[in-house]
């Protein structure tokens, strides 16, 4: 059994600061711990506004805190994010973010993050980053 402490490892190295400063995220599950799958808490701080694009990764986002929106580009469609709402990256879809509010969310991906991934230019994370 694995057991975490989101205040513990807030405190630790598995929070990661994006290098533009639009979010913080909290590596609780990672590559290394063989389940398949990496879960993290992160936050999005207000006023962000960037494009993402996970070539490498599946994601799906819950919202526990604040309100948002996220844009898919290819057809241009927003949904509005607020606590209670999940979105599923299915397809790999090229998006944008938006944080009206600070958020709070529950993040899933598959295959699992190392832990000390930030987004390269194309807004994706590569397969081959360091763990943590």
């Amino acid at each position: 059994m694995i057991v975490r402490n989101l205040t513990e490892a807030r405190d630790s190295n598995r929070t990661i600061v994006s290098p533009d400063g639009n979010w913080e995220s909290t590596r609780m599950l990672l590559k290394d711990d063989k389940m398949g799958f990496s879960f993290h808490i992160t936050t999005i701080y207000k006023g962000a506004d960037f494009r993402m694009h996970y070539q490498n990764h599946l994601e799906s986002v819950y919202c526990v805190r604040g309100r948002g929106e996220v844009e898919t580009l290819a057809d241009g469609k927003k949904y509005p994010i607020e606590p209670g709402t999940l979105y599923i990256l299915d397809k790999h879809d090229e998006h944008m973010l938006r944080a009206f509010e600070e958020m709070e969310m529950a993040c899933v991906f598959n295959p699992p993050l190392n832990g000390t991934e930030v987004h390269n230019a194309e807004g994706a994370y590569e397969l081959d980053a360091e763990a943590l």
